[in-house]
C-alpha cells in the first residue's frame, strides 16, 4: 500500500512538468509580453475617457465665449490687448407706448374726458472703435445715428440725426485669474451732439439726445464658473446744467439741472456648447428730479424716475475672434421703454 501512494505521487509530479514544458514556447519571444493582455482593455477605456472628459483647450473656449457675450452685455468685462483695435457694430430698437387719460373733476363730474395715444418708434445704428492703450486700459468712441418716429394727438413725424457722442475708457485694475473674481473700472463722458429735448418746440419736432453732458463712472464684476458666468454692475451719473430754450405755456424754460441717477444690474451667461451662449441680465436706473428755471425768475422740481429692464440674450460664435449676440429687453416700471430688441457684431483686427 505504501508503495502504491509513492508511485502516485510520482506519476502527479510528472504530470505537472510535461504540462509546464507544453505551455513554455521551445523559443524566447521577447517582442510578446505575456502582461500585455489583460492591460489591454484598461488602456481602450482610458483612451475613450480623455476623448469624451473636457480638457483645458475646451474649458478656454467656453471661457472665450462667455467673455465674448459679457462683452456685448455692458462693454466692461473683456480688455483688448495694447494696440488692438476693435469695430464694433450696434443696431438698437425702442419702443414706448403711453396712454394718458385727461379729465376735468373741478365740477364733481367728469369733464373734456378724452384718451391720448403716444407711440415712439427709435432705430439706433452705434459704431464703436475700441483701442488698446494698455494691456488693462481700453479706450472707446461710440457715435450713434438715429432714426425716431413718433406719433401723438399733436405731432406726427420722423427725424434722423445724430445722437449722443460717447467717450470713453474701461480699465482693469488686477489682473484676471482663473476661479477669481474678475473687477472692471469704467468712465464715460456723453456730449450732447444729438437734438436737445429742452430745445424742441412741443409738436414741431423730435429729440435724439439727452441734452446735457454727463459724466458716469462704474464698477463691473464677473466670475466665470464654467460654463456659468455670473456678472453685477454699480453705476453713477451726474450731468452739467443746460440751457434750454423751450416755450411752456405762457413762460420760457431757460435752464435745466439734471438729476444724479444710480444704477445696478446683476445676470449671468450660460454655455449651451462651444458656439452658443445665453444670458439673463436685470438693470434698473434711479434718477433724482431735475431742476428746471424759467424766464420769470420761477423754478419747478420734476419728481424722480425708475426704470427697470429684464433682458434676455444669445451669442453666436462664428469664427474665434466673431461672436454675434441678439437680446431682447422687457420694461419692467413705467419709465421704462416697453420693449427694445438689441443686435451687435464686433470687428477686431
Amino acid at each position: 500500500m505504501r508503495f502504491y501512494h509513492q508511485f502516485c505521487l510520482l506519476a502527479a509530479v510528472l504530470a505537472v512538468q510535461v504540462h509546464a514544458q507544453e505551455a513554455t514556447p521551445s523559443a524566447p519571444a521577447p517582442a510578446q509580453t505575456p502582461v500585455a493582455a489583460p492591460d489591454a482593455k484598461p488602456s481602450i477605456e482610458n483612451a475613450v475617457r480623455d476623448a469624451l472628459g473636457k480638457n483645458d483647450s475646451d474649458v478656454e473656449k467656453s471661457n472665450q465665449l462667455l467673455s465674448q457675450t459679457l462683452t456685448a452685455v455692458d462693454k466692461s468685462y473683456t480688455l483688448l490687448k495694447r494696440g488692438e483695435k476693435q469695430l464694433t457694430y450696434d443696431l438698437n430698437y425702442t419702443y414706448i407706448g403711453q396712454q394718458t387719460i385727461n379729465t376735468d373733476l373741478a365740477s364733481g363730474t367728469p369733464t373734456l374726458f378724452s384718451i391720448e395715444n403716444t407711440n415712439s418708434h427709435t432705430f439706433t445704428n452705434s459704431f464703436s472703435m475700441d483701442y488698446g492703450v494698455l494691456n488693462n486700459l481700453t479706450g472707446n468712441v461710440t457715435l450713434p445715428l438715429v432714426s425716431k418716429y413718433a406719433q401723438s394727438a399733436i405731432h406726427d413725424g420722423i427725424s434722423n440725426t445724430f445722437g449722443d457722442i460717447n467717450v470713453g475708457a474701461r480699465y482693469q485694475p488686477f489682473e484676471a485669474q482663473r476661479d477669481t473674481p474678475s473687477m472692471t473700472v469704467t468712465g464715460r463722458l456723453s456730449l450732447p451732439t444729438g437734438t436737445s429735448p429742452f430745445k424742441v418746440i412741443s409738436g414741431s419736432g423730435l429729440a435724439t439726445g439727452a441734452g446735457a453732458t454727463s459724466l458716469s463712472g462704474g464698477l463691473n464684476v464677473n466670475q466665470i464658473v464654467d460654463p456659468v458666468a455670473l456678472f453685477g454692475s454699480l453705476n453713477l451719473t451726474y450731468s452739467l446744467p443746460a440751457v434750454a430754450s423751450q416755450l411752456l405755456g405762457t413762460d420760457e424754460l431757460v435752464k435745466v439741472q439734471p438729476g444724479v441717477a444710480f444704477g445696478f444690474g446683476a445676470g449671468f451667461a450660460y454655455a449651451l456648447s462651444y458656439s452658443i451662449t445665453t444670458s439673463i441680465s436685470f438693470q434698473e436706473s434711479i434718477s433724482a428730479g431735475a431742476k428746471l428755471r424759467f424766464s420769470s425768475g420761477k423754478t419747478n422740481y420734476t419728481s424722480s424716475q425708475t426704470s427697470g429692464v429684464l433682458s434676455i440674450g444669445m451669442g453666436y460664435r462664428v469664427t474665434p475672434k466673431t461672436t454675434i449676440n441678439t437680446s431682447v429687453g422687457i420694461g419692467l416700471t413705467a419709465n421704462s421703454p416697453n420693449m427694445s430688441l438689441d443686435f451687435t457684431v464686433p470687428f477686431s483686427y
